[in-house]
């Protein structure tokens, strides 16, 4: 290992990486899955979504499988023959699959215009030109120029790891260019991050508690208001039948009057209730539950969403009680569906903004009762009083104050009741104006989320990112594409990134932490750098030299309850251990295949070939590279 360069550390504990999260899957993509009595030209299919997600080992099953069975047209031969070369070097093929290079299969059928048949004659020539040092190059480059765009596009990227020397150079030129058009291409940045959220949740109704009225409250309100109502009619019937038509106006005066103090009285309670919601108490949630998980996105977007111009502490603060109340809304309109958090989180998002959004247009104030209107009924409610003493007898007197205790005994009590079928009344028209402006924000929220990217975009990206990166290793090293004996990425996830993929297919990461080796005549180059994978821009960098006798052992493992790790052992004992939490984690949906997606993760990601590449170095040592020469 060469001094100056080396800043690789030797050894990473597993636990100071923090895991990925969990991931999202789209289940309603099945790009990847194919039963096995599938018809041939249906497994064919599947297979080119393999090879264009970058998994060329499943890709080559299902071509040979489709091939094998029946459905031989120039199109299967022309992708059989990239699946079978691509990210591989020369020496990684068997000799069977040497001899199906070679081979002149019959019964081949034209599909379309030809152009794949044209595909299939450039792709020998060049695989000729590889072993022929005296081969005219310019004519075989001009024959792959003079291709359809989707036969050259696919040339370029499956052909360029297998081919050696000058061929190799003008083949890597072609795919640099390529990389660089399309690097950030199709609004990468716009786009990308919308793989990694999950299917959004519809919005639900939510059901307000019925009224809170024990029947021991009932009960004790019942006989006073019967009482009272008794006393009040007995009251007003004295008044009538002794013809105290004066103390019976004023009667019927203080009835009005006492419905609408009532009323007004109410209305002040509530409006004080709106303005100051009762704090709830702290909840106790278990840790990992739904719950949970509700809890810490709505501190997450609470704070995120913090008016300009305050402090998020006050702000927190001020919002404790209406951030509680749609918690508990929501966990209790969702807890019961068995649904991950992250699909309903655009709901949380929208619920926090439209409280930022809401205080912002002036803190919410429920609608002031009228002063005037509460002395009006104040003042009909003393004019029937003073009415009724005024013209009536003493027995209607004491009527009237036996009424007057009676009822507010009654008021008392009942006001609570009625209240509380107020707060619900409230309660339900508010929900139904949240739900009608829930279900708008879902709309929006499928909307901006339908040109979210297929998997093959993503791969498609990924492939320009390591191709600008390999660039700029060449760069550094000052060597010419023909000077690489071979190389290799791996792709692993940064510690605590989002993740996702399709049905079937492997994970995608929204930050990679990507390796890559080259294998030059004085040995091993190796560079480590950061990708965030949603622009396309690498950070940070690590490189190190080996020289080829210096490996000693390279492996990809698990141990029970631990992550995966790529370990790479130098004879002189050192160990360069890297956790790569994720890429054999699977998660999966039903349906789905146990060891099919961890499969398909680490052939998108690089470690067959790379591994096959280490392991003949740590094997054979330079003998490999002038064998793989």
């Amino acid at each position: 290992m060469t001094g100056p360069e080396q800043r690789v550390t030797n050894s990473a504990d597993g636990s100071a990486r923090v895991g990925v999260q969990a991931g999202v899957v789209h289940g309603d993509v099945n790009n990847y899955t194919v039963s096995p009595d599938a018809a041939p030209e249906e497994k064919f299919r599947t297979g080119l979504r393999y090879l264009e997600g970058g998994m060329a080992r499943r890709a080559r099953e299902l071509i040979y499988a489709a091939f094998a069975a029946g459905h031989r047209t120039d199109e299967v031969w022309f992708h059989w023959l990239l699946a079978l070369v691509s990210g591989r070097t020369r020496h990684e093929l068997s000799d069977e699959e040497t001899a199906s290079l070679r081979a002149e299969p019959g019964g081949l059928r034209r599909a379309g215009d030809g152009a794949w048949m044209d595909g299939v004659r450039t792709v020998r020539r060049l695989l000729n030109c590889a072993e022929d040092p005296r081969a005219d190059l310019r004519a075989v480059f001009k024959e792959l120029d003079a291709l359809g765009e989707t036969q050259k596009a696919l040339i370029v990227r499956h052909l360029g790891t297998f081919l050696e020397g000058p061929l190799h150079d003008q083949m890597w030129d072609r795919g640099l260019a390529r990389a660089r058009r399309e690097w950030r291409a199709r609004n990468r940045s716009g786009r990308c991050w919308k793989f990694f959220e999950p299917e959004p949740l519809a919005p639900r109704p939510y059901e307000p508690p019925p009224p809170r009225t024990p029947s021991v409250v009932l009960a004790r309100v019942t006989a006073p208001a019967a009482v009272t109502g008794a006393l009040a009619l007995s009251l007003g019937s004295t008044l009538l039948t002794s013809g105290r038509l004066l103390g019976f106006l004023g009667y019927l005066v203080g009835l009005v009057g006492c419905y609408r103090t009532l009323r007004e009285v109410m209305a002040r309670r509530l409006r004080a209730a709106l303005r100051d919601p009762v704090r709830p108490a702290p909840r106790r949630t278990p840790a990992g539950g739904f719950a949970r998980k509700v809890d810490k996105r709505f501190l997450h977007y609470f704070a995120k969403y913090t008016p300009p111009g305050m402090e998020r502490g006050v702000w927190m603060e001020m919002t404790a009680g209406v951030r509680q109340k749609i918690r508990d809304e929501i966990v209790h309109t969702y807890r019961e569906s068995r649904v991950g958090v992250g699909r309903i989180d655009w709901l949380i998002r929208y619920r926090v903004s439209e409280v930022r959004e809401r205080w912002r247009n002036g803190p919410p104030e429920p609608p002031a009762p009228s002063s005037a209107a509460m002395l009006g009924a104040v003042a009909l409610l003393t004019v029937g009083a003073v009415a009724i003493l005024t013209d009536a007898a003493g027995d209607a007197i004491a009527a009237l104050l036996t009424t007057a205790v009676a009822a507010a005994f009654t008021v008392r009590v009942g006001l609570d009741i009625a209240m509380e079928h107020r707060r619900h009344a409230i309660e339900r028209r508010e929900s139904r104006r949240m739900l009608a402006a829930d279900q708008a924000a879902f709309l929006r929220w499928r909307q901006k989320l339908a040109d979210r990217p297929q998997d093959r975009e993503m791969a498609a990206w990924l492939d320009c990112d390591r191709k600008i990166l390999l660039n700029d290793a060449l760069r550094h090293y000052k060597l010419a594409m023909s000077e690489i004996i071979a190389y290799g990425f791996i792709d692993f996830p940064a510690p605590a990134t989002s993740r996702a993929r399709v049905r079937g297919g492997p994970w995608r990461y929204r930050d990679y932490e990507i390796m890559l080796f080259l294998l030059t005549r004085d040995g091993v180059r190796q560079v480590t750098t950061e990708l965030d994978f949603e622009v396309g821009e690498f950070s940070g960098g690590q490189r190190a030299n080996y020289r080829f006798e210096s490996i000693a052992a390279v492996r990809v493992r698990q141990t029970a309850g631990q992550p995966w790790t790529f370990e790479l052992s130098l004879v002189n004992g050192q160990h360069i251990t890297i956790p790569v939490d994720g890429l054999g984690v699977e998660e999966l949906q039903q349906g789905e295949v146990p060891g099919t997606v961890a499969e398909a993760t680490l052939d998108a990601a690089g470690v067959h070939h790379t591994l096959h590449m280490l392991e003949g170095i740590a094997a054979s040592g330079k003998r490999w590279g002038d064998r793989a020469r």
